[in-house]
């Protein structure tokens, strides 16, 4: 059985090596005679991949709330004038979340056997993000975690602000859009088929509309649960379809041609990249690390795919806004600012205000579609019942007429 260690040396240096052994035990007894100390093991599974650490759960990522009260509670404590191997144990030890419990006790001993904070974070993939141990890896360059702890707060807020205005403006389309649905499926499902069995008695041939109506209503009446297992399957084989590379990028390019909010998505993820970037350069980091660190911060696929190349050309030492510019997902206004910035030595500044710029313009859009879609919504349903019931009652009117008229 093969595992992959995190050891401590005789020298006091922690590596990562691999080891062969029947079980855990053994695998214990093999370093202590090497003079090893464990401090973390995985067992590859047979597949080819890696098992779980053992302290951890799973590498799905933290609360956004709960992360960012423990970099609030960090900083203060940074603030205060306590070492860090203090700070984390008094955090520890007031920690109620038992999978944030696990992970932090993971870091505290990996500080204490000699990494770095970030390295620690790091090493816990996806549960944090890549934003954060670049972020303190400056800030342990500088000597001045605190101050970059503060800086990663002010854009941990300033990303969760942003994205909570886009869910709330469009909760009330959502909201509407779902009671339409369900008022309709009302009416089509158990109003219009019982007006069956009085145009059974209709002596007539009945209107297209009312055949189309009817016929409709029939079908989702006698077959809805084969609709809604249809739909649930449906709906399963498109989420494992976008959990896969190429489906996430086709499905977030499908998203950005959606009438009116492609162009709020698109915006978003471009606030994200310059939020991201700037919080990165603001700390110290290199142009080159700090733009794959923020090209991985951006939630759409289709446009991190679009800056992706980008990086190549400013590794090989082509002028950042000339690189953006190649990517064509960027204003022009974005790429001027860019300019500005990079040639005055203040491209962070410039990017904190392009980033502004975003959310503002986002906030707008958002703001102008809630405008148009309201309206649009009540006309769009007013139609739809509006032909329901003419469908409904065109036969009736017609008998009313042969009537008179005998």
């Amino acid at each position: 059985m093969e595992f992959v260690c995190r050891v401590g040396t005789p020298e006091g240096r922690v590596i990562e090596r691999k080891f062969e052994a029947a079980d855990e035990t053994a695998l214990r007894s093999e370093l202590d005679k090497q003079g090893l100390h464990l401090f973390q093991a995985r067992r590859r599974a047979l597949s080819g991949g890696l098992s779980m650490p053992r302290f951890g759960g799973g590498h799905k990522p933290l609360n956004a709330q709960e992360f960012m009260l423990f970099n609030q509670e960090l900083a203060a404590l940074l603030r205060a004038g306590l070492p860090l191997m203090q700070a984390l144990d008094l955090m520890l030890e007031r920690m109620t979340d038992e999978r944030f419990r696990a992970v932090l006790g993971d870091i505290r001993d990996r500080v204490r056997s000699g990494e770095d904070l970030s390295e620690a974070f790091s090493a816990h993939g996806d549960m944090f993000p890549r934003l954060y141990p670049a972020t303190l890896k400056a800030g342990e360059r500088s000597g001045e975690l605190e101050s970059v702890v503060r800086r990663f707060i002010r854009y941990q807020r300033l990303v969760t602000d942003a994205r909570k205005r886009a869910v709330s403006a469009l909760i009330y389309p959502a909201v509407l859009i779902g009671l339409s649905a369900v008022m309709l499926s009302v009416l089509m499902i158990y109003v219009v088929p019982s007006f069956t069995r009085f145009y059974e008695g209709l002596d007539a041939e009945l209107p297209v509309i009312t055949r189309l109506v009817v016929g409709l209503s029939l079908f989702l009446r006698d077959w809805l649960w084969f609709v809604v297992i249809g739909a649930v399957a449906g709906l399963v084989a498109l989420r494992r379809w976008i959990r896969t590379p190429a489906g996430r990028r086709a499905w977030d390019g499908l998203k950005l041609k959606v009438p009116l909010l492609g162009g709020v998505l698109h915006t978003f993820a471009l606030s994200e990249f310059c939020r991201s970037l700037s919080t990165l350069l603001a700390g110290g980091i290199p142009l080159v690390p700090a733009l794959e660190i923020a090209v991985a911060a951006v939630g759409n696929a289709s446009v991190r795919a679009a800056v992706e190349p980008q990086i190549r050309r400013v590794r090989e030492g082509e002028a950042f806004y000339a690189a953006i510019e190649e990517s064509g997902v960027f204003p022009s206004l974005a790429i001027d600012m860019a300019k500005v910035g990079e040639e005055t030595g203040a491209l962070d500044e410039m990017l904190s205000s392009v980033s502004d710029f975003f959310d503002e313009k986002v906030e707008l859009q958002l703001q102008r579609i809630l405008a148009l879609v309201e309206p649009a919504m009540l006309v769009f349903m007013g139609l739809v019942v509006a032909i329901i019931l003419l469908s409904l009652y065109l036969p009736m009117f017609g008998a009313m007429a042969r009537m008179g008229s005998g």
